[in-house]
């Protein structure tokens, strides 16, 4: 078990002996951006600073809650209810909050016709603050760099995927199951269109929802 697995298996146990009520997951958009390598393709992670509420110092994509003027603006293309599992008007608003979060985050600009759902995820129930998280993949546009432009993180960089699986293997780098389990996916790709053409396949609708079980010996471990 790893430093991070045990201290997500003893928090989920003394959210249980609380006896308290989860809290109301909150819609969220994130942006995994994509570009061609030598060896492959990079993704695009940054490190959120200390100060940061939420996975403070640990590595993740762009991207961020939706907000309550997400749901206006100038309408999407109809479509998004079927691919995200949710009514248009919420789907559109999550679409709005992708492209919104990513240029807050980092400058680049993409149109919602650029971003494809990857996967959902939702915050365990032991976590006080959770998020209904919809990953959306995209190709870096061309002419355009990322960079920390919103002062939330510390530290960015391009990366192969499995590249930064190994870092967190050897305990250089911190990263959320969410964030390392579709670095995983990622890794199994070796091209940014080959990302792009999978996405189109996958189920972002039903939701992955980690949990915490204890087996027959009584251990703990976490279950995605």
């Amino acid at each position: 078990m790893t430093d991070l697995t045990a201290r997500l298996v003893a928090q989920a146990q003394r959210f249980a002996a609380s006896g308290a009520q989860p809290a109301t997951p909150r819609l969220a958009a994130t942006v995994v951006l994509l570009r061609p390598a030598v060896q492959g393709l990079e993704v695009y992670l940054l490190r959120r600073a200390a100060s940061m509420a939420f996975a403070s110092g640990m590595y993740a994509f762009p991207g961020g809650a939706v907000d309550p003027g997400d749901h206006d603006g100038e309408a999407l293309a109809a479509g998004w209810a079927e691919r995200l599992g949710r009514p248009e008007p919420e789907a559109q608003a999550v679409v709005r909050a992708a492209v919104r979060e990513l240029a807050e985050e980092t400058g680049v600009r993409v149109a919602a016709g650029d971003l494809v759902p990857w996967t959902r995820w939702i915050t365990p129930e032991f976590e006080p603050r959770r998020y209904d998280t919809y990953f959306f993949v995209a190709a870096v546009p061309d002419g355009q760099d990322p960079a920390d432009v919103s002062g939330e993180a510390d530290r960015t960089e391009w990366v192969r995927p499995a590249a930064a699986l190994d870092r967190m293997a050897d305990g250089d780098i911190l990263m959320l199951p969410p964030t390392s389990v579709t670095l995983g996916e990622l890794a199994d790709h070796h091209s940014v269109e080959s990302v792009l053409a999978a996405a189109t396949r996958r189920d972002a609708a039903n939701p992955v929802l980690p949990r915490i079980e204890t087996d027959s010996e009584g251990t703990a471990r976490l279950v995605l």
